[in-house]
């Protein structure tokens, strides 16, 4: 949505009031927000409701970002429009670990100041302050047996990477999850095929809709193991006779893609005619460039 209100001190003193970027799970509250009170994204924003709240988020590719997010069995909270701390700061694990040391690591003024990049600024008339830098996804994972871990994920067009000052703010944000030892991903198109990026688009209402009971989801991979290379239309008919619901036989055949347990290939053309062609888990995890951990350069 466009309007005129523009970036100022005023406005980021209004976010920091409001609790802006802090929280976890339900109770985290976005930087950047799809909202008239905020100033426009430059592309399409999307309202995408999700396990515990609703995810804000200002592209088309971020949406697609998030849905590859989504496929992660092993994340457990998503956080978008993340701020950076501008002063040196606690680890951002702190959040889910009280355990770990509150020692500060460097925040982006500091980090800007050792890359001899200016650091970005807004102004409003006699008055200025430091823009507040933000990662596009903060996701915490965990393994059933292991620590909750991070994973910085930036979310770019590669028209975005040919702007000189884009690269400096890129750098700066990468610099500052090198030095807390947290994995960073920048996500670009071209890293994954753009129709697995339509066919999730397509497939969100019924992938991130209420959860498919387990049974539901087995027989969904039951029917694919014994009717193998079936049109998508097949599989769809039998789990809806099966189920009584076809919203139901939706849910259980696409919670599966999501979940690994059908391992379907994405890249197919859109037609419900067309045969489903199951991967190995390897080639399936590499459709997705987040699980794979494929990253863009700067």
């Amino acid at each position: 949505m466009r309007t005129t209100k523009r970036f100022t001190p005023s406005l980021l003193d209004r976010y920091r009031r409001l609790g802006r970027g802090r929280g976890v799970f339900g109770d985290y509250i976005p930087w950047h927000r799809v909202s008239r009170n905020d100033p426009a994204s430059q592309g399409r924003s999307h309202l995408q409701q999700g396990t515990e709240r609703q995810h804000e988020l200002l592209s088309d590719h971020e949406w697609v970002a998030l849905l590859f997010i989504s496929m992660l069995p092993n994340q457990f909270d998503i956080r978008e429009q993340y701020p950076l701390s501008q002063m040196n700061a606690p680890h951002e694990l702190r959040a889910y670990r009280a355990e770990i040391d509150p020692v500060p690591f460097p925040g982006t003024l500091e980090l800007a100041q050792a890359l001899k990049i200016k650091h970005p600024k807004t102004t409003e008339e006699k008055r200025s302050d430091h823009w507040v830098m933000t990662t596009d996804f903060l996701i915490a994972l965990r393994e059933d047996t292991g620590p909750t871990e991070l994973l910085a994920i930036a979310v770019k067009t590669t028209e975005d990477l040919e702007h000189q000052r884009t690269c400096q703010m890129l750098t700066i944000e990468k610099k500052y999850w090198e030095s807390r030892n947290v994995p960073w991903l920048l996500i670009t198109p071209t890293l994954y095929c753009q129709r697995v990026g339509i066919n999730l688009r397509m497939q969100m209402p019924w992938m991130l809709g209420d959860s498919a009971p387990e049974a539901d989801r087995l027989l969904a991979r039951d029917l694919i193991k014994n009717y193998p290379r079936r049109s998508l239309t097949f599989y769809l008919q039998q789990l809806e006779e099966r189920l009584s619901n076809m919203d139901r036989g939706q849910r259980a055949f696409w919670q599966g893609v999501r979940r690994g347990e059908i391992p379907m290939n994405l890249s197919r053309g859109w037609r419900p005619h067309q045969p489903v062609e199951l991967l190995t888990p390897k080639q399936f995890l590499e459709q997705n460039p987040i699980a794979s951990r494929r990253s863009a350069w700067i």
